[in-house]
Formats: structure tokens, C-alpha cells, sequence
């Protein structure tokens, strides 16, 4: 299948086009200030952000157009990762991390935004293996001003990325870290010593620093698998799409011959407005390529009104689609909740709101959800 791929080099502006070929011997090339960069087939579908690396760590910007609907997956490995029965949990503990590097750290998000939000590749060797949905702790270096002498706690952070990372060799996890700042409500202005340590300490990180991780961790968010065919309900706010983006790159970008999934991926996200839209272009892609499989719905708090006219937040989007999401619910789906813990209780208010209108009892069917293991939440 062919790629019509159009490249910027980030560095001169200059433009040039490439048409790609899947096969044994097939490459592509970029020519730009008279060099060439060649580099695999493949290697085009490292969608992370909008900056990819290639082989000779050159960073191009890049727009792919494909030419049938359904692009070819691309290769992962080592496949004995899919031969374990369990998650992988707690190989490194706080007393003795892992010191592993960064690879990269990308803006995520446009200008207007409120706030950064990061995209952060880590490179662990292979040597801190993990399952889509599980979740890494960061040591930030120095002291805890709480306990001097201490080093920092841990903060956990979702993983996202599949076991085989952005560069589909399991060698990196990559986390979606939001730069925590403080301002202060009479001066307005930014005070730096209670700015979030973690956060802004991996967001100024530079490729080749390290940092020190622990985890994996978590079984909650773990992707059931045991059906290729069943529905799965995302909801997250900001941040907490980084397991989904773990779960659909492993459902539609990699060939995994253990996992060939057929069903309804839904994704909800809700942020502040477009700029702060985080992935977006990879979920677009999925679109395209997937109708039947994948569905994408925003709440833009400060850009869209509910249908009360106030700001749309994710709790209404899915009393929009309530009744199709009962539905699912009833055949069986999934139903994912991740971000901020401030967002359940609206959440919670709507389905209650909606089950009381359907004629139901939602602490029943709460409990039914919970017990059928259809309920996963992962909040901070």
C-alpha cells in the first residue's frame, strides 16, 4: 500500500514529498538541504505528537495521506511480551528505582491552552516492562521539604503508550505530564516555589537526562482482551487520555496476531478548549481509518455550550449519548473513567439522573457494573 507523506524539515522550512511502499525492500526518503534521510516503511506510523524522530534524530514535521481507508499495522516486538498471563507489577520500588533516560519531551498542546501539557518519551532498556493501562512512578530529584534528608515521593503518572512504545520496540513508556503551576490570587503572579516539583521537572527535561521510575503499577486500567469484539467506553479529562491513547494505539496501529480487536472504541474527552486537545491528530486518523470501529466525541468547556447553555463539560456529552451508552452498557461494554477525581461526582450525577429517567435504580445498576468488572476508574 502506498503513502503520499508530505514533509517540513522543522530547521530549514523547506518542503519536499515522498511516496512510501510496504515490502521487504521498501524505504522512504526526505531530501532537504541537499542530504537525504531514508528510514523504514514503517516508521511513519509513530504518531506521538506532531514531531517524529527518525534515524538520524533529525525531528520533521509530517502529514500523512493515505490511500486505502485501512493502512497496514505496523510491526512490533519482541512478541514474547503477549506470552505472560499477568501484568507485570512493582519490578522497582522507591527504595531501589530504575534510573532510566529521556528520550524526548514535545509540547502537546497550541498557544492558547491553559497551561502546557507534555509529551515525555522515557527510555527503560526493556528492563521495566508493562501492560496498556498500568502506570509508572517518577522520583524527581532533590529533597522533600517535608522530610529533609528524604528524597521526594513518588508521583504516578498513567502510561501512555502500549507495552511496545512510540518506537514499537518496548524499550520506551511515554507519559502526558500537564506542567502543574501556581499563581497567586492577589498579585496574579507565578510563584515558582509551589510550583508541582514533578511535573515541571520532567516537562524542562532534556533528551539524555535521567530519571528515576518505579512500577510498573496498577491492575484497574488494565484493557480486557479476552473479547476482540466487545465495546469500550473511554472517558477522560485532560491528562487522563493517556491510558486511552495506550488502548487504541494497540487496538488500531499495531499488528499483534493475540489481539486483533473488532469491536466499538468510544472516546470522550473533555479540555478547556481546542488548543489543549491532546493527541488529536492520532484520534482523527483512527476515524478515518476505523469508522466502524472507533467513535470520538470533545466537550470544550470554554468553547461549546450544554444544552442548558452553559460550559460543556464531559458529563454532558454523555448524558447527550446517554441512552445509546446504557445500551452498550446492557450488551456488556466497558466503561473507562480517568482524569482529575473532581470530574466523578458530576459524572456520577448525570448517569444517576439518566438511570432515574430511564426508570432505573443506579445504586443497582452501579453495583451490577462494578460486579460484571464493567467499571474502571483511575483518578488523581
Amino acid at each position: 500500500m502506498a503513502h503520499s507523506i508530505v514533509i517540513k524539515d522543522a530547521l530549514c522550512l523547506s518542503n519536499a514529498t515522498a511516496s512510501f511502499t510496504n515490502g521487504d525492500k521498501a524505504f522512504g526518503s526526505c531530501r532537504f538541504q541537499n542530504s537525504t534521510v531514508q528510514f523504514p516503511a514503517q516508521s511513519w506510523a509513530n504518531r506521538s505528537s506532531k514531531k517524529l524522530w527518525v534515524k538520524n534524530k533529525s525531528k520533521v514535521w509530517m502529514s500523512v495521506h493515505h490511500a486505502t481507508t485501512k493502512p497496514s499495522k505496523v510491526s512490533v516486538s519482541p512478541l514474547k511480551l503477549e506470552d505472560a498471563k499477568d501484568p507485570p507489577l512493582n519490578l522497582y520500588r522507591p527504595r531501589e528505582p530504575y534510573t532510566a533516560t529521556i528520550v524526548s519531551v514535545d509540547s502537546l498542546v497550541g498557544p492558547k491552552a491553559p497551561g502546557e501539557t507534555c509529551h515525555v518519551v522515557i527510555d527503560h532498556g526493556g528492563n521495566v516492562p508493562y501492560w496498556e493501562g498500568q502506570s509508572y512512578g517518577v522520583i524527581p530529584p532533590g529533597e522533600n521539604p517535608k522530610k529533609p534528608g528524604t528524597p521526594h515521593t513518588v508521583r504516578l503518572y498513567s502510561i501512555a503508550s502500549t507495552r511496545y512504545g512510540d518506537s514499537f520496540d518496548a524499550k520506551t513508556a511515554s507519559l502526558c505530564v500537564r506542567r502543574a503551576v501556581y499563581y497567586d490570587p492577589e498579585t496574579g503572579k507565578e510563584d515558582p516555589s509551589k510550583n508541582g516539583v514533578c511535573s515541571n521537572y520532567l516537562c524542562d527535561s532534556k533528551p539524555g537526562d535521567k530519571v528515576k521510575i518505579t512500577g510498573p503499577s496498577g491492575k484497574v486500567m488494565l484493557l480486557p482482551e479476552d473479547d476482540p469484539t466487545a465495546t469500550h467506553i473511554m472517558i477522560a479529562t485532560g491528562t487522563g487520555i493517556a491510558p486511552f491513547r495506550g488502548y487504541l494505539r494497540r487496538m488500531f496501529m499495531e499488528d499483534v496476531s493475540s489481539f486483533k480487536f473488532k469491536g466499538l472504541a468510544w472516546l470522550f474527552l473533555g479540555v478547556a478548549n481546542a488548543d489543549s486537545l491532546l493527541y488529536h491528530e492520532e484520534f482523527t486518523d483512527y476515524l478515518k481509518e476505523y469508522p466502524d470501529n472507533f467513535r470520538y466525541d470533545t466537550a470544550l468547556s470554554r468553547e461549546h455550550k450544554n444544552k442548558r447553555g452553559g460550559k460543556m463539560y464531559v458529563q454532558d456529552k454523555i448524558e447527550e449519548y446517554s441512552d445509546e451508552i446504557f445500551q452498550l452498557l446492557d450488551k456488556g461494554a466497558h466503561i473507562y473513567f480517568c482524569g482529575l477525581k473532581g470530574m466523578m461526582p458530576g459524572i456520577q450525577d448525570t448517569l444517576k439522573r439518566v438511570a432515574e429517567v430511564r426508570g432505573e435504580n443506579w445504586d443497582e445498576r452501579f453495583s451490577q457494573l462494578k460486579k460484571n468488572k464493567q467499571w474502571h476508574v483511575e483518578v488523581y
